[in-house]
């Protein structure tokens, strides 16, 4: 299960350092094709700056999920990978409740997967 676990944090860390990229750099090309269906093609340009803060906020996510594989002591590293797969299923939660239900299964459920496969390592 421990190799689920690590597979899982990867899939998480992954996905976030994707969003980074597309919120930070690719809002208007990839981020005006992801989101279509949940902002005017028009918003993409006057909220540039908004989506790169949040790509931000989606990097800190990964690079806290890639920190819990340099950690030395089992404990804190388990401690660590829950937290932020804790933090990524709760925004999920929320993007799933305030924007789109799609949030949900690509952001929230494989955290949650994450957090189940890290309890029973």
């Amino acid at each position: 299960m421990e190799i689920v676990a690590k597979i899982l944090i990867a899939v998480v860390a992954l996905e976030h350092l994707y969003i980074l990229w597309m919120e930070m750099f690719a809002w208007e090309t990839k981020g005006k094709e992801v989101f279509k269906a949940a902002l005017p093609a028009e918003m993409f340009k006057p909220t540039k700056g908004l989506a790169a803060n949040q790509g931000l906020y989606n990097g800190f996510l990964a690079a806290g999920l890639i920190w819990s594989f340099f950690i030395e002591d089992p404990k804190w590293q388990t401690n660590i990978a829950l937290f932020f797969l804790s933090c990524v299923a709760i925004a999920g939660i929320y993007g799933a409740v305030s924007a789109t239900k799609k949030i949900f299964f690509v952001q929230a459920l494989p955290a949650i997967l994450g957090i189940v496969a890290v309890l029973l390592k």
